[in-house]
């Protein structure tokens, strides 16, 4: 599975906002500067964010845009799916209505990406902007393969 632009960027923009949008609103050629990405993009991903009710944009001089809600709140899987990016490993459309062969059949792997993209989708529901602007995930990555291999003996400790 490949993260488009359209998704990292959005991502990238939503915490730069998130750490400068404290005293003041935060303007889009600023973070087109910070972030080094095209502001017309830029003005494209707000667009969406801000009709996902993301973002709130501030008119007039000193203008720009916060967070709809704290960076607690806001999880990273909403601005993706605000942008619209699907959280999915599988190469099926419609999430799934029709599968991936050429006679509409599911190959004989697709539960498995589809089980891929369902925890991605899980993990990125589980990552507010707050814990990328505190570097909170390298502990819950590292967890993570300590309680899969943990889940593995058990299983095998049971058959």
């Amino acid at each position: 599975m490949k993260l488009s632009t359209k998704g990292r960027y959005a991502v990238m923009a939503m915490v730069d906002l998130a750490r400068h949008a404290q005293a003041k609103p935060v303007s889009l050629s600023d973070i087109a500067t910070r972030q080094e990405i095209s502001l017309s993009y830029l003005e494209q991903l707000f667009a969406r964010l801000r009709r996902a009710g993301l973002v709130k944009s501030v008119r007039g001089p000193g203008g720009g845009y916060r967070l709809a809600r704290g960076s607690a709140e806001t999880r990273v899987s909403e601005i993706i799916l605000a942008v619209d990016e699907p959280i999915k490993a599988t190469r099926c459309t419609e999430m799934g209505a029709t599968g991936c062969r050429a006679d509409r059949s599911k190959c004989l792997t697709h539960d498995l990406w589809e089980e891929l993209g369902n925890q991605i989708h899980t993990f990125l529901s589980s990552v507010s902007l707050l814990d990328v602007l505190e570097r909170r995930l390298a502990s819950r990555i590292a967890e993570a393969p300590a309680a899969a291999a943990n889940n593995d003996s058990s299983m095998a400790a049971a058959s």
